[in-house]
């Protein structure tokens, strides 16, 4: 049996892997752009209902460049991140009990845009000490089937890798199951015992503004995508 020479094996991995990998990262550019827009979209209806109610509960959208966008609801900040990369899953990695990925490894090349939840007064204080959580990530592939890997209807309402399209009617429901999430997703008082402590320095710089980290569950165990969150 006459093995391929090397340059016909580095060849057919340029011609396959490298072409693919390229189809995923298009999807994906194509599909933060869309994203995007639809996060304008939704701000701008949900707008429309607040204008008269309170100004001061408007949300906010910002793009902040090719690859990340935000919008502001009331205390919490969405941040969405297109990763550059493309992606290939670990061998335990649920996805391939798919035959959709089975049949056709490369449908299992992805890219990944990551949605983070962050306090807004985290922002607006510099409190550069203060965590967010990753509540959400949006798998694509070179043919747009896309699922979500995330916190609660995030990781169960978006699970059909091999029928699901990120088109944008998905995009819309995607935006509207984090925002849900988000505003039920509370900021607890933190264990006593991880604040009864304080430096002269955190004093002096104020103690509300200073180094004293604040997140939605520090402290506490945030639990993985799987579980529910107490």
């Amino acid at each position: 049996m006459n093995k391929k020479p090397a340059k016909e094996i580095i060849l057919d991995i340029i011609k396959e892997k490298s072409k693919a990998k390229k189809e995923v990262y298009n999807k994906t550019f194509e599909g933060f752009k869309n994203l995007k827009n639809e996060l304008k979209i939704f701000v701008n209806e949900i707008n429309k209902n607040l204008d008269k109610f309170d100004k001061d509960l408007l949300l906010k959208y910002n793009d902040r460049g090719d690859f990340e966008a935000e919008i502001k609801i009331a205390g919490d900040i969405l941040i969405f991140n297109m990763h550059t990369n493309v992606f290939e899953f670990d061998d335990e990695h649920g996805v391939w009990k798919i035959s959709y990925v089975r049949d056709n490894k490369l449908n299992s090349y992805c890219g990944i845009i990551n949605i983070y939840n962050f306090l807004s007064d985290s922002f607006k204080y510099n409190r550069l000490d203060d965590v967010g959580y990753l509540i959400g990530r949006i798998f694509i592939n070179k043919e747009n089937h896309f699922f979500v890997e995330g916190k609660r209807q995030l990781g169960f309402l978006y699970n059909d890798f091999t029928n699901g399209i990120f088109n944008k009617q998905n995009i819309k429901k995607v935006i509207e199951s984090t925002v849900l999430y988000t505003l039920d997703f509370d900021l607890l008082v933190p264990p006593y015992k991880a604040v009864n402590i304080a430096s002269v320095m955190q004093i002096k710089e104020n103690i509300n503004n200073a180094k004293l980290a604040t997140g939605k569950r520090l402290g506490f165990q945030f639990y993985n995508d799987s579980e529910k969150i107490e």
